[in-house]
């Protein structure tokens, strides 16, 4: 039976690296491109006020069209990031940091309520939650040009809103993992504990 699962979490909070592994030890494929690939990334991090409401719906748009793709294929699947997060944490973020004014944040998110009732929830969420210290020790790693620029201030905030959301989020079921000290690159008992947690969904 084909699954959907999705991850969520913070930048640094080990998403791809998940995503990875359990890629490569279940018959999963990777939903959507890297958010690298958006086309306002250097215009939006040089200029976040004027480029901000671009960048998030473009971010949207291609959300969405990850479902399209999520209706065609006949494999189990899994997204990093979910449509959710774009709207309630990153764009929401950016509109109480002062960066999109109301009338783009509310046309922002109309948009983004729209799309919500046509849109299919995961079989399961699975949430990554860690300090802000250990986001940075992995994004100090980071090949992404873009991830060694966010402050640890940004993090924080991006956290609050994190642990807001997922209190409240109702679409699925939701594992949350503690990867503070998580290493499932080189410590096998890592490993053989995130496969017992996820393995009655998959």
């Amino acid at each position: 039976m084909k699954k959907y699962i999705a991850v969520a979490g913070n930048i640094g909070s080990g998403k791809s690296l998940l995503i990875e592994f359990l890629c490569s030890t279940y018959r999963l494929e990777p939903l959507g491109q890297p958010a690298d690939e958006n086309p306002y990334l250097d215009l939006f991090y040089n200029d976040m006020q004027r480029w901000s409401f671009h960048s998030q719906i473009y971010n949207l748009a291609k959300k969405f069209q990850d479902f399209q793709e999520l209706s065609k294929t006949c494999y189990s699947v899994i997204q990093n990031r979910t449509i959710h997060e774009e709207a309630e944490i990153f764009a929401r973020n950016l509109y109480k940091s002062g960066y999109m004014n109301e009338t783009d944040f509310r046309t922002y998110y109309e948009f983004y309520k729209s799309l919500i009732p046509v849109l299919p929830a995961p079989d399961l969420l699975i949430y990554l939650h860690s300090s802000v210290s250990a986001m940075r020790k992995r994004l100090i790693s980071s090949s992404s040009p873009y991830e060694h620029l966010i402050s640890n201030n940004y993090l924080k905030h991006i956290n609050r809103l994190y642990v807001n959301w997922i209190a409240d989020y109702d679409f699925s079921e939701v594992l949350i993992i503690d990867t503070e000290q998580l290493d499932i690159t080189k410590n096998f008992v890592d490993r053989v504990d995130i496969l017992a947690a996820i393995e009655r969904f998959i």
